[in-house]
């Protein structure tokens, strides 16, 4: 193994008000201006894969022997081939409490990059469309929700909430020129990666009831695409850049660690288990780096780039991640060797998810594939329009995904699908 860590740089500190902070272009530690504060809940409702360690691992969802379209609707349009914005689930208590109606029932929430984000109940109606502002280069990110409030950032560089249950905009942060990551809410605050047109970037976190600063790191370096982790166990919070580096923060303190360098940019979210963050890197590699100090655990070589986010079976201690390459590859989740592998007709760019007996993924050849997982046998695959880049939300009721634009940005909208058992 080699050690791939490079000391910490001496912390500069530097205090902002709200405006300044996100114009600044010094590295460091920022302690942005606090306007308003107010409690709020610890827990989230939803967020990117199903919590702060972004495992992917869906157990309260099913996946059926075979699937068929149960609805659509256009929300992409843009030509931008990154991952797309995915769904997320906020159950009817959750909803309930948030809007005081007692009727109230489920809430699928997803953005696209037309700069729009839908709430639908799970049947496909559409309850509301909120646009973001200006719309011109849309929405890349999944959102948090928390408190009664969807959390978002979008291509124009603010971050955004919205009311869960009208739709309203309730405040928007200019944090920077560009977010195309997931926020991350804990405990009353909402953390964010950030991009500049320098190229640089920066990590924020502001408080979630009033959009108000809490914390700002500029050392990120190049624009941060990937999705931050947090890990409570261990104490960080974590995030990769373009410029090649996986950043380590601790948590909750927000003292920078380490810095762990790869060969190419990290533009995928990365998942936290068992003290290890794991993520892929566009030098071809997966990577699993040690929490606590940024060495390498272990290097899993692909023959593509690396753009997906890993899923990690927790019960099983298996690591499911895509590659440009065209697979699927499940790992050893320990020791970083290879279990089995699926091949798809295009670049795996996505997430997978699973619920510990099939895992689910889409495809730039336009499909989305159910796998057993115990050996990588397909269960079932279903073709749609455009190029499957989103990440698969599983739940008791659907399977729920969201394809590319299938002609770019001079042609037919990509759709947000609802898929049931066939």
């Amino acid at each position: 193994m080699t050690d791939r860590r490079v000391a910490p740089s001496r912390r500069g500190f530097l205090r902002l008000g709200a405006g300044a902070a996100a114009a600044a272009g010094l590295a460091g530690c920022t302690t942005l201006a606090d306007p308003a504060s107010s409690d709020f809940e610890t827990a989230a409702t939803a967020q990117f894969r199903g919590g702060l360690e972004r495992h992917g691992y869906q157990t309260d969802g099913t996946v059926p022997d075979d699937v068929e379209v149960a609805w659509s609707h256009p929300v992409n349009t843009g030509d931008h081939t990154a991952a797309k914005a995915s769904f997320v689930h906020a159950p009817a208590d959750a909803v309930r409490a948030a809007t005081g109606d007692e009727d109230a029932g489920d809430r699928l929430v997803v953005p696209g990059d037309d700069g729009t984000v839908r709430a639908f109940t799970p049947d496909g109606e559409l309850l509301w469309a909120s646009a973001i502002q200006p719309a011109s280069r849309g929405i890349h990110g999944t959102p948090a929700v928390a408190g009664g409030l969807v959390y978002i950032g979008g291509y124009d560089g603010g971050l955004y909430a919205f009311d869960l249950g009208s739709g309203e905009r309730v405040w928007r942060r200019k944090l920077g020129d560009a977010i195309g990551s997931s926020p991350a809410y804990h405990d009353g605050d909402v953390y964010i990666a950030v991009e500049y047109y320098t190229p640089s970037g920066g990590v924020f976190g502001v408080d979630a009831a009033t959009g108000g600063g809490r914390w700002g790191d500029r050392r990120v370096t190049d624009h941060p695409h990937s999705t931050i982790a947090i890990d409570r166990d261990a104490g960080r919070l974590v995030v990769g850049s373009n410029d090649g580096y996986l950043y380590a923060w601790s948590y909750p303190e927000l003292e920078f660690q380490w810095r762990f360098e790869t060969g190419d940019a990290i533009k995928g979210p990365v998942a936290t288990y068992d003290g290890g963050a794991f993520f892929g890197s566009w030098d071809r590699n997966v990577y699993r780096v040690d929490l606590a100090d940024g060495t390498e655990d272990w290097a899993f070589g692909t023959n593509g780039l690396v753009m997906s986010g890993p899923a990690i079976d927790v019960g099983r201690g298996v690591c499911y991640v895509g590659s440009h390459d065209g697979n699927l590859y499940a790992l050893d989740a320990d020791e970083g060797t290879e279990l089995w592998r699926f091949g798809t007709g295009g670049r795996v760019v996505g997430c997978p998810v699973t619920t510990g007996t099939r895992v689910v993924c889409g495809s730039k050849d336009r499909s989305v594939y159910a796998l057993d997982t115990s050996d990588g046998t397909e269960v079932w695959s279903l073709e749609l329009d455009g190029w499957v880049t989103s990440t698969p939300l599983v739940t008791g009721r659907g399977i729920y995904v969201a394809e590319r634009a299938p002609e770019g940005a001079d042609g037919p909208p990509g759709h947000a699908y609802a898929l049931r058992p066939a």
